[in-house]
């Protein structure tokens, strides 16, 4: 049985960080379920399209059957290799906004606040411009512009400004009202993910040692105290013991179903698996994701990735672009241009926020569609929704139940609705009429606050943001304190998207790298 002073489940966005931070100053154990990331499509920024639904990168997650997605159930892509989400990813740089930050403090979650946490993303960062009130520079996490424009795309910027959205340069200052191209985590044409920013440069750090094919099973619990873990490698089960504190950062998924595992979660689904109680805790409650709504319109007189990528004329060029000079389409993040707007004029701040791209398609992992065409997906950012995740087998192996519960509430349908409603009105501004738009997705059919919801349900998937499912609180109720840590069971800690009260209104990718940062901040000074 090998000993460590820490021992990290995942090592995903996280993970990575906290690794990298945790192992200047003891011994590190480092635990991956996946394997390495020296798969070309993790690097090849277009390569998510083939990275998300492979079993090489993705744990294959589907959610129960959804109400709220007409009886729908949807993948649910979870990064399953080193890097975790960060390989696999959109790649988009966003913190969200400052109310968001503010409102986890006004919970009591002291030290949380947007005035605290700014230092935290500044501190990792690495902004192409430059450091400024804002941004860090020379930090590990990389972050440029994108290597590639679309004249579509900003004339609906432009149609954006027509309905009183502003264009401006920076989504990540606290408030990210606006339009504008999303900055990306990329160096030079590549993804930057978590294990270039964080892993590789203390490789040869004697005090880290990195596990990759490694499930973890459980957290060993003695005398109410996290005393390691117990994990599966090449068939056999394996023990690692921790003298400060296990980590958790297996993600909003793996984390709530590790400590459900352990025996830390709901006591009467415990018991009904066969698995001792440690700790009766509403693990695996308050999941939040973004709902992204798929709306998408035909084009006319000008070239989208439809058809620049239905011929082979079309994929050569593409290639050797690429090839030569680390742009155009195979650069492109999953989305180029984004928009945070509000749903209505009360909205005190956006909660809309749209991924606008140059192509279309059923689903990813499907073809492209063979005419011209342009997609605005649109997320409803504060969803009132909660879901769960449940295991439903004392196996660690089995998949658990994943239930985002969307659109469930009537907020959350009204939301949609006028989401939909807005993204017609920019589609018909003076700026998009020379591309004489037709409206093919939800279709101009559905025009009631009820059809329009029904619509969101129908078209509408995961933006792949799950968070909430062990979340931190100064109440009682929640799994872990302020600290992250987890009640009633001391040396244990949680370090990923799982830890957030309420979601933030953006992407939760970077967010994640923070809570990270917060963490090992935490850790060094307990130390």
């Amino acid at each position: 049985m090998d000993s460590y002073d820490y021992i990290i489940v995942g090592a995903g966005t996280a993970g990575c960080l906290l690794a990298n931070r945790l192992s200047a100053q003891g011994r590190v154990l480092l635990l991956e379920a996946g394997g390495r990331d020296d798969y070309l499509w993790v690097h090849i920024p277009m390569g998510y399209l083939y990275c998300i639904g492979n079993p090489r990168t993705d744990w294959g997650f589907r959610t129960r059957a959804e109400p709220g997605l007409g009886g729908r159930s949807i993948g649910y892509p979870r990064g399953r290799v080193l890097g975790g989400c960060s390989s696999i990813n959109g790649m988009l740089y966003l913190r969200g906004q400052a109310a968001d930050y503010d409102g986890w403090a006004q919970m009591g979650c002291t030290g949380w606040g947007w005035e605290d946490v700014l230092p935290l993303f500044k501190r990792h960062e690495d902004y192409f411009a430059g450091a400024d009130d804002a941004h860090g520079a020379g930090g590990e996490w990389r972050v440029e512009e994108q290597r590639l424009r679309w004249a579509v795309l900003d004339d609906f910027a432009r149609a954006c400004a027509a309905e009183g959205i502003p264009q401006v340069e920076d989504f990540n200052t606290g408030d990210n009202q606006g339009v504008s191209y999303f900055k990306v985590n990329q160096r030079r044409g590549w993804r930057w993910n978590a294990v270039k920013g964080f892993l590789r440069p203390v490789h040869g750090r004697d005090a880290l040692k990195v596990i990759t094919g490694a499930q973890a099973q459980e957290v060993i619990v003695e005398e109410g105290r996290a005393a390691g873990v117990r994990y599966r490698k090449d068939g056999a089960v394996r023990q690692a013991r921790a003298a400060a504190e296990v980590i958790l950062c297996a993600g909003a998924i793996g984390t709530p179903q590790l400590l459900q595992l352990s025996g830390i979660g709901p006591g009467a689904l415990l018991q009904q698996m066969g698995i001792a109680v440690r700790r009766d805790a509403p693990v695996g409650d308050n999941l939040q994701d973004h709902l992204q709504i798929r709306c998408a319109w035909k084009v006319h007189g000008t070239k989208t990735l439809n058809t620049m990528a239905n011929s082979l004329f079309g994929k050569v060029r593409i290639g050797l672009e690429y090839a030569l000079t680390r742009s155009g389409p195979m650069s492109m993040a999953p989305s180029q241009l984004g928009d945070f707007a509000r749903s209505a004029p009360h909205v005190a701040t956006p909660d809309l926020e749209y991924h606008v791209q140059p192509l279309s398609l059923d689903a990813f992992g499907e073809p492209l569609h063979d005419f011209d065409a342009v997609t605005a997906s649109v997320c409803p950012l504060r969803p009132e929704s909660r879901g769960h995740v449940r295991i439903t087998s004392p196996d660690p192996a089995a998949h658990p139940e994943i239930a985002p519960n969307y659109l469930s509430t009537e907020g959350d349908r009204r939301v949609a609705a006028s989401a939909i409603r807005l993204t017609r009105r920019i589609m018909a501004a003076a700026p998009m009429a020379p591309y004489r738009p037709e409206e093919f997705r939800p279709g101009p059919e559905a025009q009631s606050d009820a059809a329009l919801a029904e619509a969101a349900g129908r078209i509408g998937t995961t933006i792949f943001h799950p968070v909430g499912t062990a979340r931190m609180g100064a109440d009682p109720d929640s799994v872990l304190d302020p600290q992250l840590r987890v009640r009633g069971v001391a040396g244990l800690r949680v370090a990923d998207a799982s830890v957030m009260p309420t979601i933030t209104s953006g992407n939760t990718n970077s967010p994640t790298l923070m809570i990270a940062e917060k963490a090992a901040e935490l850790i060094a000074g307990r130390r």
